[in-house]
């Protein structure tokens, strides 16, 4: 009985790179669960919501509910990010690189590369355009030929579904977080910062459409986005 009570309560043991790994993963959840659970709410229920709010009170629930949200939303994005291009990076990636007697800054820098080209030929097109089906088409385009490329062409890593998954599902997410502090932020703060002050800048309205223009990107890439992320460890896509 005491041998089974021993063995019952004692903890294996873990690596520093195991418990590193839990503590980034576990972050990087947290932080993609506020983050992607506010796009939910903004496009979901906050949209229609203020649809219908009288115009006396806007300022009010611009000031104490829409500006803490955006702060939530804008960092957790980042930390989200931030935390899971670490794991990847270090769990994934430099392992694997060690087997190849590689450098893992190939893979690395393929994937930045990427993805900042990827969202560098949207952002133009949603400056200039508010048909949202030609913006669509672009995400489609450019998102698609991102995950190719990466996949295609990743020198380290390109027989690891972990590497190729969470590759274009957090490529997609990169994508995403430039979106917010890029478009989405960037016009909500003017226009919001406006609203206090009694003067709303002159171009809210083609502000507000870009807004909503990007943020129902994020809502749809999302989808992609959080499938690769989970596909990465329980649906094995590329390699092994």
């Amino acid at each position: 009985m005491h041998d089974f009570l021993a063995a019952f309560w004692v903890m294996p043991t873990h690596t520093g790179t195991e418990n590193l790994a839990i503590v980034l993963r576990w972050i990087h959840f947290l932080a993609g669960v506020l983050w992607v659970g506010l796009l939910y709410f903004f496009n979901l229920v906050n949209v229609p919501f203020m649809k219908h709010v009288d115009a006396g009170l806007k300022p009010t629930v611009l000031q104490h509910l829409t500006l803490p949200t955006l702060h939530l939303f804008r960092w957790s994005s980042v930390v989200t990010v931030f935390m899971g291009f670490w794991y990847w990076a270090h769990v994934f990636v430099g392992p694997d690189a060690r087997l190849a007697e590689k450098s893992p800054w190939g893979t690395i820098g393929l994937f930045l590369l990427v993805w900042l080209v990827a969202f560098g030929i949207y952002f133009p097109v949603l400056m200039k355009t508010p048909n949202p089906w030609l913006l669509a088409v672009v995400v489609l385009a450019v998102v698609s030929a991102a995950s190719w490329i990466f996949v295609k062409f990743t020198p380290v890593g390109g027989d690891d579904n972990h590497v190729l998954s969470i590759g274009i599902g957090g490529g997609i997410g990169i994508f995403m977080m430039l979106n917010v502090w890029g478009i989405i932020w960037r016009f909500q703060k003017k226009i919001i910062r406006g609203t206090l002050a009694g003067s709303p800048p002159a171009d809210a309205a083609l502000l507000a459409r870009r807004i909503f223009l990007a943020s129902r990107t994020n809502l749809y890439l999302s989808i992609p986005m959080l499938f690769f992320m989970a596909a990465s460890s329980h649906y094995p896509l590329f390699g092994g």
